[in-house]
């Protein structure tokens, strides 16, 4: 019986945290143009909610920020994106680390 009440509890802390990681991307991206460091600093505190309630962040949102640096990545302003051989190719300028994303093919 006590297993079930702390599993009802994890999913509804897991059903927050994504909510919360959801609203830091999409305040990070607001606030880039403004102060490209408030948006590096939230992309930190979503990956930190994320770890700390086991939850996967959203594949919409794991391009959106560097792997090596935790920067907040805008394609063009702080990134350099490119495609060759079927991948997906970010290049991060901050800390000059690339990241590789394979392109599904198209049916």
């Amino acid at each position: 019986m006590p297993n079930n009440f702390y599993s009802k509890k994890k999913d509804k802390d897991k059903e927050i945290a994504l909510e919360r990681i959801e609203s830091l991307f999409n305040q990070a991206k607001e606030i880039f143009k403004v102060d490209p460091s408030l948006s590096n600093r939230y992309v930190k505190i979503a990956r930190k909610i994320a770890m700390k309630t086991k939850t996967k962040i959203p594949n919409k949102f794991k391009k959106n920020f560097c792997k090596n640096c935790l920067s907040y990545l805008k394609p063009g302003v702080n990134c350099r994106v490119r495609t060759k051989n079927n991948k997906l190719i970010y290049y991060c300028l901050n800390c000059k680390n690339y990241m590789r994303y394979v392109l599904k093919k198209s049916k």
